[in-house]
């Protein structure tokens, strides 16, 4: 369906920024606009959760309640780049972050369900540490 690469990760102090970007290509022939993206991240020994999603023009966003406030998630269509900017990092966010993109054009509803998504990255790093 596509293909996405993540860049950005690496290894911050508590309280620094790091921003995230998913360059995304499309195989169906359709526009990237078309398709609703989100962020989900997985840390060690956990599963994998949902942290942020927008829509296909991306004037509609849903966040996971631990990173509201702290996180942004935009895109540039443009570009075919979704990023998500990550402020006041804690060391719970530590985790393997993956950018994924929904199954098809369907309505954005904000539920942060990994069950909507068609296509994943191959995930960055992201290491919060002192």
């Amino acid at each position: 369906q596509a293909q996405l690469v993540e860049s950005g990760g690496g290894l911050v102090q508590p309280g620094d920024s790091l921003r995230l970007s998913c360059v995304a290509s499309v195989y169906s022939g359709r526009a990237l606009s078309m398709y609703s993206m989100g962020w989900f991240r997985q840390a060690q020994g956990k599963e994998r959760e949902f942290v942020a999603e927008l829509n296909g023009n991306g004037d509609s966003t849903y966040y996971a309640a631990s990173v509201k406030g702290r996180f942004t998630i935009s895109r540039d269509n443009r570009k075919n780049t979704m990023y998500l900017q990550m402020n006041s990092l804690s060391p719970e966010d530590t985790a393997v972050y993956y950018c994924g993109i929904f199954r098809a054009p369907v309505f954005f509803q904000g539920r942060g369900d990994e069950e909507d998504y068609g296509s994943w990255g191959q995930g960055t790093q992201v290491t919060v540490s002192s």
